[in-house]
């Protein structure tokens, strides 16, 4: 029996022709990240308002139809807010130093690096920040970062073993993590970060030695990768392993040598978590954040686009992890992250380190108003409200608007990359993902 028809399909919907089949169709809900393939049929009858009740509640449920698009694009207007109000987390991405031992060619901080270092009083006043935390119920996450975080190595075991304490004693929890270029990460001292609660580490390697090699180098010239893949090796089994990378133009079709090297090495998929190839960008002052580019860059330039699917492809394909299109947003909008960089200043993004009027605030006198500094409901107009990509970009990276206009008065649009490669990232996993075994 047919019912009247009391849904519409959802504003955050995407649909693909398979070329292969053309009786049926790949769906994508991004606000859900549930992707399924559908008869053509189905759709058809959803259209013309021909399906029954029961298969209405069940698209219902996966999020491809909805009640009223309206209330849909307001609940997305307002999901940080309510994720806010719930939240009973607190993340702060901590700098502890300006310093590292590698020279870097594109590195994101060279104008502003040098031997610059958290003080006992400013960690002092970062402890007693996440402390207030902890008092209020809320689990921490600390990620620590530089330069190069293990220059600070004692500093960074004195604030995680505090944090801690004040963790245990209010009853939440408080985890640790680690972005390193790992030429000082050995066995041992991830087995001291371990026992400190440490869960993860970032590391970075640039491809194979001869291009590795000539984009880290240590300052002293001489390469690092063999120093980096020796630690890779030792501290995978102890905490898990984020493994990241920075590509050119010139370069990127190199990086699948890498990932040879390491199962050749017995680095196998099975002992790293995500890996993420990432364009190399621009310096600070400039453009560009080299360290988290993975979560900023808009690959839009045609080879850009190509490069990445091409890496995603041989990742997935040698059985790799990589991550899947899913929501996301950057952590502006979430009011409980935070960066606090090594001198006590606070920022709402790594990227603005440095950036005077950036700064919401210092750890001494507390977090003020960044609102309009911020610009936080760019995104909350008509036109991004009714794009079908909002749930994957939410008004793209403040950071790279500014860069391009002087200033953060507009979004820094997804859809041309989106239009370009979405269907394909979808196709890997469906295809490549499902059906390759980590050796």
């Amino acid at each position: 029996m047919v019912q009247e028809f009391p849904v519409q399909f959802s504003t955050y919907l995407k649909t693909y022709s398979y070329a292969s089949d053309p009786d049926k169709v790949l769906v994508y809900v991004t606000a859900r990240g549930a992707i399924l393939k559908l008869d053509q049929s189905v759709l058809n009858d959803a259209r013309n308002k021909l399906l029954s009740v029961q298969e209405q509640d069940l698209l219902a449920k996966i999020g491809v139809l909805v009640s009223d698009q309206q209330a849909e694009q307001e609940q997305l207007r307002t999901l940080f807010d309510e994720r806010n109000r719930r939240s009973k987390q607190f993340t702060a991405l901590v700098t502890m130093n300006l310093d590292c031992n590698l020279a870097c060619g594109y590195c994101y901080e060279d104008h502003f690096r040098g031997k610059r270092y958290m003080t006992p009083e400013t960690a002092d006043l970062l402890v007693k920040h996440v402390s207030r935390q902890t008092a209020n119920g809320l689990n921490v996450t600390l990620d620590f970062y530089g330069g190069e975080a293990l220059l600070s190595l004692a500093m960074v075991k004195d604030i995680a073993g505090r944090v801690r304490h004040y963790a245990d004693a209010a009853g939440t929890q408080a985890s640790f993590n680690l972005v390193s270029n790992a030429t000082l990460l050995t066995r041992e001292v991830a087995q001291e970060l371990k026992e400190l609660g440490f869960a993860s580490v970032r590391f970075t390697l640039d491809g194979p030695p001869e291009v590795h090699n000539q984009q880290r180098p240590f300052v002293s010239g001489q390469g690092s990768f063999e120093r980096i893949i020796e630690n890779l090796d030792q501290v995978c089994d102890i905490l898990s392993v984020q493994l990241g990378g920075n590509f050119t133009r010139d370069n990127y079709r190199q990086f699948p040598l890498l990932l040879d090297l390491l199962i050749e090495r017995g680095i196998t998929p099975d002992r790293l978590g995500a890996v993420l190839f990432s364009p190399v960008t621009p310096k600070a002052g400039e453009a560009g954040l080299s360290d988290f580019s993975s979560g900023c860059a808009c690959p839009n330039e045609p080879w850009l686009i190509e490069a990445s699917l091409f890496l995603r492809h041989e990742i997935l394909r040698r059985g790799f992890n990589a991550p899947k299109p899913k929501l996301a947003a950057c952590m502006v909008e979430f009011e409980n992250d935070l960066v606090i960089n090594y001198d006590g200043s606070l920022y709402k993004c790594p990227a603005f380190m440095g950036w005077d009027d950036m700064k919401i605030g210092t750890l001494a006198d507390g977090i003020g108003d960044y609102s309009t500094s911020h610009n936080m409901d760019v995104w909350k107009n008509e036109e991004c409200l009714n794009c079908p990509y909002l749930p994957l970009c939410f008004g793209g990276c403040r950071f790279l608007r500014r860069l391009r206009t002087g200033a953060i008065d507009g979004v820094d649009c997804r859809r041309e990359y989106l239009d370009a490669a979405l269907e394909q990232l979808l196709l890997q996993d469906l295809t490549i993902r499902k059906t390759t075994k980590a050796p």
